[in-house]
């Protein structure tokens, strides 16, 4: 079974490595994941030590729940199976809001020779589905036991939700029906679903970005303050901070001015300009190999270097390529 809303099973076998006869079900796995009844239910046993509840679970949260599990019953019914566990302590929380039904290949294994027909256990996928709506409501696990639990519902939530979980539980419709029936949720939470790509979108590009000017400042790192390298390619001793380091000849000089314009600029008074602003507009133009021309002051003042981002990123390139061709050479 593939599908977002169901944990995934990738093997099934049985071994004797614990010293017993233990059957291994190999699934995916959620880090950090819990279940239904460790977020919502105030007594649940839990590892993560969950908050506890404050007030009942917003209604729009419910209604992604039920559009959620509804979803990966529809795939599940589809394929001539049955999910068979849709409860509180078998359902994930994987993420804000997201869920995956878990577990839901063991009771096919561990009771594969039983008889019910498959009809009455999608029935009973339904049924399950109800009363774990219930008492995520109710916020009691065992309110599915009580008819009265119904009513309570009815205190905190619209008429709609209680008409809903009421068919759910008395008599559970066909999943293809039940979508039908709540096909505008349905439509509701595929909008917050395509805003919340939307802005997972957004995060990773601004990731990406940060990620260009890593390059270019591993790039600069490379190349800046290089006493080593000597102009024909071979290692050259340490001869101190003049001119004839290889990375302070040649256009490679205008790197250094360029690294001391970025980060080592001062105020009229002295003090240390430290302005991320700055930093991050001058790598965006080097990155893009800006036209815009900016003066390059030596740092005894005496010469100023008048040289465009352009002339600047082929200067990095060309020196960081003659690094990976020298160590190639090596």
């Amino acid at each position: 079974m593939d599908n977002g809303g169901v944990v995934s099973v990738h093997d099934c076998f049985t071994t004797r490595a614990f010293g017993d006869s233990s059957l291994v079900l190999v699934t995916d796995y959620h880090p950090l994941s819990k279940t239904l009844a460790e977020q919502h239910l105030p007594n649940a046993t839990t590892f993560h030590r969950s908050r506890s509840p404050g007030g009942p679970v917003p209604e729009a949260l419910l209604w992604s729940y039920i559009v959620q599990i509804a979803s990966a019953l529809k795939a599940i019914h589809n394929s001539g199976l049955a999910a068979r566990l849709v409860t509180l302590s078998k359902i994930l929380l994987t993420n804000k809001n997201r869920i995956r039904l878990n577990a839901c290949a063991i009771l096919d294994v561990v009771q594969a020779n039983e008889q019910r027909p498959l009809p009455h256990q999608q029935q009973e996928d339904m049924q399950q589905l109800g009363r774990t709506m219930l008492a995520l409501a109710t916020q009691n696990s065992n309110a599915a036991s009580n008819i009265k639990s119904l009513e309570s519902v009815a205190r905190s939530y619209t008429s709609r939700l209680r008409e809903c979980i009421t068919t759910l539980i008395e008599s559970p419709p066909e999943v293809d029906t039940f979508i039908g029936n709540i096909a505008d949720q349905f439509a509701t939470n595929f909008d917050i679903s395509l805003h919340a790509e939307d802005s997972l979108y957004s995060d990773l590009n601004r990731e990406l970005e940060n990620s260009r000017l890593v390059r270019l400042l591993t790039k600069l790192g490379f190349v800046n303050e290089r006493p080593e390298f000597g102009n024909d390619g071979q290692h050259a001793h340490h001869q101190g901070n003049n001119n004839s380091q290889w990375s302070e000849t040649g256009e490679r000089y205008y790197l250094k001015l360029f690294r001391d314009y970025v980060f080592h600029q001062v105020g009229q008074d002295g003090r240390p300009v430290v302005d991320l602003g700055h930093v991050i507009t001058c790598l965006n133009k080097l990155d893009a190999g800006s036209e815009e021309k900016i003066g390059l002051v030596t740092r005894d003042e005496q010469n100023v270097f008048v040289v465009s981002y352009k002339e600047i990123k082929r200067a990095l390139e060309s020196a960081f390529q003659e690094l990976v061709k020298a160590q190639r050479r090596v």
